[in-house]
């Protein structure tokens, strides 16, 4: 948000928009999405309309003293952080790629579930038929049995 405290004085950016720590924040998701992880610095202070380039190698100096990034050349960066392939966005997209998959997976596991419940209910319907016993139980082979027992 852009301060106009007059219409004869030109809008001037907050001291938000400004500071150091937003910059940081912006130029390391630009250097995140970069291919290959190589950002052009010139390209970058062009893309963040940064005046002072000097804001722009104070980032680099912090991020290159903690190992973050390494010059390849004098005008140009690359991302250290992680390897390539694996900038924020890459990431984010993977991310939703796994949900969906846990997604499927899980109406998979859901219809699995289901199908094991009609089975067990199918067995212990067969099992409990008597007329399914190997064992006959019913009137007739009892009159058979005492036929023996005499």
């Amino acid at each position: 948000k852009k301060k106009c405290n007059n219409e004869s004085f030109p809008c001037t950016p907050s001291r938000h928009e400004k500071s150091l720590g937003l910059l940081t924040t912006k130029f390391v998701t630009l250097l995140q999405e970069a291919k290959d992880g190589v950002l052009d610095l010139k390209a970058a202070a062009d893309t963040l309309a940064v005046r002072q380039k000097r804001r722009i190698y104070d980032i680099t100096n912090v991020l290159e003293g903690i190992g973050l990034i390494e010059k390849k050349s004098k005008n140009s960066i690359q991302w250290k952080g992680v390897g390539p392939g694996c900038n924020t966005r890459e990431i984010a997209d993977k991310l939703m790629e796994l949900k969906a998959e846990l997604d499927d997976l899980a109406l998979r596991e859901n219809e699995l579930d289901q199908q094991k419940v009609w089975v067990q209910q199918s067995i212990k319907n067969v099992t409990d038929d008597s007329g399914n016993s190997p064992y006959p139980s019913g009137p007739e082979q009892n009159h058979r049995n005492r036929a023996y027992q005499v």
